[in-house]
């Protein structure tokens, strides 16, 4: 069995689900991937309505998590989580491709 191209953990599917279901959205959160932040690259989160054609879809407890096809290859084998800790609360990934990060681990650089 294949590893899947990335993971929404059940922490994050459920903070998903509960911002969905606040702004009356379906519960869908795009991950894409954009130049610039302190290290090269920072990672962008959304709602989205519905899976574009050529996305990647992973799925925990009914709750979707797409990535575009560029963005897919600077995050595959990731995890997508939520935390909450005396920082504050965000959505975090685990990249096994990022060579280095920066202290507000939104940026990254391959």
């Amino acid at each position: 069995m294949t590893e899947p191209d990335i993971i929404l953990t059940d922490s994050a599917a459920r903070r998903v689900a509960a911002i969905a279901e606040r702004q009356s959205k379906a519960a869908i959160l795009r991950l894409s991937v954009d130049g610039g932040g302190c290290a090269g690259f920072t990672y962008k989160f959304g709602l989205a309505d519905a899976p574009d054609r050529d996305d990647t879809v992973a799925e925990t407890g009914g709750v979707k998590l797409l990535v575009d096809p560029i963005s897919l290859d600077l995050v595959r084998g990731s995890a997508v989580d939520f935390v909450e800790d005396l920082g504050g609360a965000a959505f975090k990934v685990t990249n096994p491709n990022a060579a280095s990060g920066c202290g507000c681990g939104s940026s990254f650089s391959v």
